[in-house]
């Protein structure tokens, strides 16, 4: 019998290619080109993804009979049109929440304290001038932090910034109920007006995309300062770096782009107090095990007809396509 094929945008982890050696072929895409994937995507059973798929890449033959992210976020997906031809979906959610609470923190402490402008002037300088870079630093101590979408991520970040950093903590989604009794829900408007730190952490929705636009910033405090490793499209790009270098607000730590790579000639990368990252909130060693782990179980099960744990289009999984791949893999 010819062992399902598994394509994956991007590698995963070792501990997740153990996992399925022995029932699948895995094959991990040369580069992560739209064209690489809709030339690639007809000799596949199912799809590991880890980076965004072209819109269109459902729309040519192909045998998919399960997409699986690597992650959490399904705007990667064309969840739509899979579940329209029957192609159940997955994802691994909370695998690396604590990985992008953590950076979230860090970024925060890293803006309050200046220790990369105190390492660079030590290194480049002297003792006296690198120490006198201190007078500027601060304590979110008493200060307050927003939470945009307060869900894994969200909860994680005001645990530690109320518990361990003594921070208010204000937060907003749709659905306030259910939030925890240290998180005061709020308005985005007044989350915005009342915040010393806003973090992003929503899903991008046509609800959510540039959410964050010039107006909005210019609603912050002048000493405030944005965090978003949620999606780039959730802030407007052009009007954060025009704010940043107007001082509208203090500074800004970005680890995620409309369009990535980032390109060079970005305005963000000269943008005054910009801290950028390259999408790696999310990646630690235990996270990209976690993740890794969870698909490669995910996939497994889909292998074997047995309903992924975390089913993301369920309607796909009592459809005629789902009951033929139970029987072929049953075979």
């Amino acid at each position: 019998m010819t062992r399902p094929v598994v394509l994956c945008t991007l590698p995963m982890h070792p501990s997740g290619d153990a996992m399925l050696a022995g029932i699948a072929d895995i094959i991990v895409a040369p580069d992560t080109q739209a064209d690489t994937f809709r030339r690639m995507v007809g000799d596949a059973d199912y799809l590991l993804v880890r980076n965004h798929l072209p819109a269109d890449l459902l729309d040519r033959p192909h045998r998919l009979k399960g997409i699986v992210r690597n992650g959490t976020g399904l705007d990667m997906i064309p969840v739509a049109a899979a579940t329209a031809q029957g192609v159940p979906v997955a994802n691994v959610p909370g695998a690396n929440a604590q990985a992008v609470a953590e950076y979230v923190v860090g970024s925060l402490l890293h803006a309050a304290r200046r220790f990369g402008a105190i390492d660079r002037s030590l290194h480049e300088t002297d003792w006296g001038t690198a120490r006198a870079l201190s007078g500027a630093t601060f304590e979110w101590s008493g200060k307050t932090i927003g939470i945009v979408g307060v869900g894994d991520i969200g909860r994680r970040v005001a645990r530690i910034c109320h518990d361990g950093l003594g921070m208010k903590v204000l937060g907003y989604q749709p659905n306030a109920a259910g939030l925890p009794d240290d998180v005061e829900a709020v308005p985005l408007e007044d989350l915005l007006a009342r915040s010393d730190a806003v973090t992003l952490h929503c899903p991008l929705t046509d609800q959510t995309r540039h959410m964050i636009t010039l107006d909005r910033l210019k609603t912050m405090k002048p000493s405030a300062w944005l965090v978003n490793a949620a999606r780039g499209e959730v802030v407007d790009e052009l009007a954060l770096a025009e704010a940043l270098n107007a001082g509208v607000i203090a500074g800004a730590a970005i680890d995620v782009y409309a369009d990535q790579p980032l390109r060079r000639d970005h305005p963000l990368l000269t943008a005054r107090n910009a801290m950028l990252t390259p999408h790696v909130a999310a990646l630690t060693e235990e996270s990209s095990v976690k993740m890794s782990e969870g698909a490669a179980r995910q996939l497994v099960q889909l292998i074997r007809g047995e309903r992924p744990t975390h089913l993301v289009n369920p309607e796909t999984w009592d459809g005629a396509a789902a009951r033929q791949h139970a029987k072929e893999a049953a075979a």
